[in-house]
């Protein structure tokens, strides 16, 4: 994990879910995923937007030609802890349909025009993810 992320994950903790800089005002989550390859229990902090069925989380990379790898632990291991405000929620992580992705991915580049951007960057299909109760 990188400092960045670690000083994310720090004052997400300290202030109850509310982050500053970048993130001030964003809908933050902190996704608890178990790594493909080691076993070992990750911690990304995520934007994520309030789907129909539970919390949608994009696995953008910034636009990378490469998915990130909570993106690649997910799909080994859907079974999740999100980190919501000061609740933990144990999830199950499924990747969106066509049609679910459509509505969610132009909804989510609406409210945050840099995702559109990640899209332009990448040849790769931006995976939306979406977080579903136990």
């Amino acid at each position: 994990m990188t400092d960045w992320n670690t000083n994310v994950i720090e004052e997400f903790r300290q202030n109850g879910g509310a982050v500053g800089g970048m993130f001030e005002g964003a809908p933050l989550l902190l996704l608890h995923h178990t790594g493909a390859k080691t076993g070992a229990v990750r911690v990304s902090p995520l934007l994520y937007q309030q789907g129909d069925h539970g919390l949608v989380v994009f696995a953008s990379k910034a636009g990378y030609d490469f998915h990130p790898h909570w993106y690649l632990n997910i799909k080994a291991n859907p079974r999740v802890t999100v980190e919501l405000g000061e609740k933990a929620l144990e999830m199950i992580a499924r990747e969106a349909d066509a049609d679910e992705r459509q509505a969610i991915w132009t909804k989510q580049k609406a409210e945050w025009p840099q995702f559109g951007e990640y899209e332009q960057k990448t040849d790769r299909e931006i995976p939306v993810i979406i977080l579903e109760a136990e």
